[in-house]
């Protein structure tokens, strides 16, 4: 685990205002966003169901937004921060596309690629291993997350 930066908790909540609105889209509320030295150049929310499409994850979306904007397929030298811990779709996605660091809120007892169930983030098995801080206002997007999901049942 590496440490926690002043700037986490203020980018964590713009990460949570992206979780809150796909909240309010029926979708999985998770918020994610991409930062370039002190720029957000990557955001999205889950649009899963939005797009009929499983891939459309947070994490997925953000990166290749910001991968068009730096056009190039790696974004070395970003943070990632997402309101859960990634998933191994987006865990792998993280690693190949060269992120340097992965911030999340809250862990995922279900599906976590950081250490609650797999751990591709970090692997010495990989090639790149991403920095990672967890736990970043890990409260309110657990939060978020178990609301949704109470609502649903």
């Amino acid at each position: 685990m590496s440490r926690r930066f002043p700037e986490d908790v203020s980018y964590m909540r713009e990460a949570l205002v992206l979780a809150r609105r796909a909240g309010e889209a029926d979708e999985v509320p998770v918020g994610c966003l991409i930062v370039s030295n002190g720029r957000i150049i990557g955001r999205a929310g889950n649009r899963i169901r939005r797009e009929k499409n499983p891939a459309a994850h947070a994490e997925v979306l953000a990166i290749q937004k910001a991968a068009r904007r730096l056009n190039n397929e790696r974004i070395s030298g970003t943070v990632l921060y997402s309101t859960i811990e990634p998933c191994a779709m987006c865990a792998g996605a993280i690693v190949l596309a060269r992120v340097a660091r992965v911030v999340y809120g809250a862990k995922d007892p279900k599906t976590g690629a950081c250490g609650s169930v797999f751990r591709v983030i970090p692997s010495k098995k990989l090639n790149h291993r991403p920095q990672l801080t967890s736990g970043v206002l890990g409260d309110e997007c657990g939060l978020l997350i178990r609301d949704f999901f109470r609502r649903r049942r």
